[in-house]
């Protein structure tokens, strides 16, 4: 039986395939999320009234509608739902439930690790409690849910 890491505190380590595997259930939820409160509004005032936003506003709003549903997830429990089906949870280093300004803090800092050619992932391959880079900057973790 493969043995997890523990950090600090005593908190199992989930591996980096469970955390990518996570991620990947994540795209098809957030993919349900993004059809309902983003594109049938933006597909409405398309069809009904003649009108395109603008990119910056399209942007904005995808933004948006993703960092409510991750930072209310976050929030309530420290799980999305794809973190409740692979055991996952977000919390502070000391195991406690990150701040609210804290969870806002990760989702604003995801952006950048991830589109950034995967590098704040590439960094949980050198960081001692295999932690992505937005995690470590945002003094969030990622654990086994007990």
């Amino acid at each position: 039986m493969i043995q997890n890491k523990l950090d600090a505190a005593g908190h199992r380590l989930p591996g980096l395939r469970r955390r990518l595997a996570a991620m990947t259930y994540e795209s098809l939820l957030v993919l349900g999320v993004l059809s309902v409160a983003f594109m049938i509004p933006h597909v409405a005032l398309g069809l009904g009234f003649e009108i395109v936003l603008p990119g910056y506003v399209l942007f904005a709003h995808f933004f948006l509608v993703l960092g409510a549903y991750f930072i209310w997830y976050w929030s309530h429990g420290g799980q999305t739902l794809a973190m409740q089906t692979w055991k996952l949870q977000i919390s502070s280093p000391s195991g406690a439930t990150p701040t609210l300004p804290t969870l806002v803090l990760r989702y604003v800092l995801a952006w950048p690790s991830i589109m950034f050619y995967g590098a704040g992932l590439i960094w949980s391959f050198f960081d001692r409690d295999r932690q992505f880079l937005h995690d470590r900057l945002a003094g969030t973790r990622v654990i086994m849910k007990p």
